[in-house]
């Protein structure tokens, strides 16, 4: 399974260098602040919160910058100063729990679905021992309809557990029902 937490690995740098160069480089400028940093930089130190921020991009998307301290799409993003450290101290348990998994299951779909999810999480964690919050920047909309703000960890951990769930209900070996019977 070490070559499933590569996948893991790569889905965290896929999210934390897509949020470095969306504030960093896109964000920042629209703000008129100083100078971007570097992403190792950026990783060392964070750097002070950016306000809110919209940047179009398409007639239906946007670029924006978005502090969610609840879990993905903004769900539970309350204000409680202890928030971001329970949500840390769940999210750190669920992916220890999804660590297990990862190494008892036999099915590739289900193993690359684990560590989007593993990988999702660990993402977003890192965002809020950091700040105190997650980072969103992904703002698609219709009319004036906006989904929620999201970001790469976020979009991982939704098509790993849409994966988990499609497997379970459709690929998911189940004992018959005339085994069962005769036991």
């Amino acid at each position: 399974m070490p070559l499933f937490l590569i996948l893991s690995a790569l889905t965290i740098a896929a999210d934390q260098l897509s949020k470095w160069w969306v504030t960093e480089m896109m964000i920042r400028p629209a703000l008129h602040q100083e100078a971007s940093i570097g992403f190792l930089e950026w990783l060392a130190h964070a750097p002070q919160k950016l306000s809110y921020a919209e940047i179009p991009v398409l007639p239906f998307f946007n670029l924006v910058m978005v502090w969610n301290k609840g879990i993905s799409f903004g769900l539970f993003n309350g204000s409680a100063d202890y928030g971001p450290f329970i949500l840390t101290l769940v999210a750190g348990a669920v992916t220890l729990w999804f660590v297990t998994w990862l190494f008892l299951v036999k099915n590739t779909s289900q193993a690359v679905a684990i560590a989007l999810v593993i990988g999702g999480a660990l993402g977003n964690m890192m965002d809020r021992v950091r700040f105190g919050a997650v980072i969103d920047f992904l703002d698609f909309h219709v009319l004036d309809y906006h989904w929620p703000a999201f970001n790469i960890s976020d979009s991982a951990i939704v098509i790993g557990v849409f994966v988990l769930i499609f497997y379970a209900l459709f690929f998911e070996r189940r004992p018959s029902r005339a085994k069962t019977e005769l036991s």
